[in-house]
């Protein structure tokens, strides 16, 4: 029996039908979550003696071994599939490769299957055990900053199609989800990075003070992996776990009362409005973060024509986006394309803008009344700002490159014992397609491939 507490009634012409299911799962906080000393994950598997694990590459190089270790010493069976997923590749091919490797270990109805890697890798994984049989369990260990403040907090899961973010995919909690975030010691910086402009994103429309902890230690958390590096100061690493942690307690409070989005006006939507399609619009993807600051920027300055965020919010925002290193504006950004995200977010969206903006810091206004007019005066003026900042608003390694994907697609390299060239536009585009589709399945369902170049960073 589950737990759905439903009814059914006639009515004149037919029936009603109505129910509830209880949905619950859990946060852990645990550093050191593969130390052999931890016994929260062996716990998990206690019951089934044996785990297959759904693992970013990236992750399984630098920890893959410990993690065995880990398994074996708790006399633990264990199966890896590697997974090697960008944007391009967060796709219904990667996605029945992993439902492959379910079939072939012969998953059983409540086993849970354990994902480790960043928000990619978590929403195709999650998004392949929402589809397995309909419904079945998976533990979450999200291992990048957008993964562990941002993708561990939402139970959606999904792939992009066409080229449109996250199009297929649905609800689906996990059993439970372990933050460890000394993950973070082995993150590139350009992906600390990405993962900044969420908690600016979630502080600005909802916790001053954790947006004004961002703003003070700006230059100190990005090159400290937010006081995980080693050697690091007290000080910057208790600054970082205040501001990951209530930056998780405040999504997971907007979130909760409306886990399925059936409440359209999402605080956390905020620079989520043009980014969904601008983010996969250049030939080479912007990385996530860099595609919702864009947004963001855009939305506070559109906000601050309008008056409803001062002059002095409005610059103290920009400021923050340019001494992250986010991007503010992309040549891209045009008024194409905001016309192109306008009308796919009208869908989504039930016809209505619903464009999140903070208004003032620590609080959120809705905009459905934007129209073609004032988007392309604010963009005009947006882009003239732009030219007050370093780099003209452009962020600092704004692009997906190695260490989302597993391959470098900005310089000649090798793949598959082939030189091939990352050059501009269009061919960007037939590398990072081609070299992801062909590496993937190069992977075999054991994890080992026998033809990839190394990887050169965490995802």
């Amino acid at each position: 029996m589950s737990n759905l507490k439903a009814r059914v009634v006639e009515t004149t012409n037919g029936f009603h039908v109505e129910g509830y299911e209880k949905i619950e799962y859990d946060f852990t906080f645990l550093d050191g979550v593969f130390e052999l000393q931890n016994l929260q994950l062996a716990n998990f598997y206690e019951r089934w003696g044996r785990c297959l694990a759904i693992m970013d590459k990236n992750i399984f190089d630098l920890y893959g071994h410990q993690m065995q270790e880990y398994f074996k010493h708790h006399l633990l069976q264990l199966k890896i599939h590697q997974a090697m997923i960008g944007e391009k590749a967060k796709s219904l091919e990667t996605l029945t490769q992993i439902v492959d490797s379910m079939t072939e270990f012969g998953i059983i109805r409540k086993e849970p299957v354990l994902v480790a890697g960043g928000g990619l890798v978590t929403d195709v994984a999650g998004f392949a055990r929402a589809a397995y049989r309909r419904n079945t369990n998976y533990i979450r260990i999200p291992t990048t900053v957008i993964g562990l403040i941002d993708a561990s907090v939402s139970i959606k899961v999904a792939v992009n199609f066409g080229n449109y973010k996250n199009r297929l995919g649905a609800y689906h909690a996990p059993m439970h989800t372990l933050l460890d975030f000394g993950f973070l010691r082995t993150l590139p910086e350009a992906q600390v990075r990405n993962g900044f402009a969420e908690l600016i994103k979630i502080s600005s429309c909802a916790h001053l003070p954790t947006f004004n902890l961002l703003d003070e230690f700006c230059e100190r958390l990005i090159p400290t992996k937010f006081g995980r590096s080693h050697g690091q100061n007290n000080e910057i690493k208790q600054a970082a776990d205040e501001i990951n942690r209530s930056g998780i307690f405040e999504m997971l409070k907007l979130e909760t009362p409306n886990l399925h989005e059936i409440g359209l006006d999402r605080v956390i939507a905020y620079g989520h409005t043009w980014s969904p399609l601008h983010e996969l619009t250049p030939a080479t993807p912007l990385r996530h973060g860099h595609a919702i600051s864009i947004d963001m920027a855009y939305s506070a300055t559109l906000a601050n024509t309008r008056g409803l965020l001062s002059d002095e919010q409005h610059r103290r925002l920009l400021g923050l986006f340019s001494r992250a290193g986010l991007s503010m504006d992309h040549e891209l950004f045009n008024e194409e394309i905001l016309a192109k995200a306008t009308a796919a977010i009208l869908k989504t969206r039930d016809r209505l803008l619903r464009a999140a903006v903070p208004s003032p810091f620590g609080s959120c206004k809705f905009l459905n009344d934007v129209t073609d007019e004032e988007m392309a005066a604010a963009l005009h003026r947006h882009k003239m700002l732009m030219k007050e900042y370093p780099r003209n608003g452009a962020g600092i390694e704004a692009y997906v490159d190695a260490s989302d994907t597993g391959y470098t697609v900005n310089a000649e390299h090798l793949i598959n014992g082939q030189k091939l060239s990352g050059g501009a536009s269009g061919s960007k585009e037939s590398v990072f397609r081609n070299g992801v589709m062909n590496g993937l399945k190069g992977l075999a369902s054991n994890s080992h491939s026998t033809r990839l170049p190394a990887l050169q960073g965490q995802r």
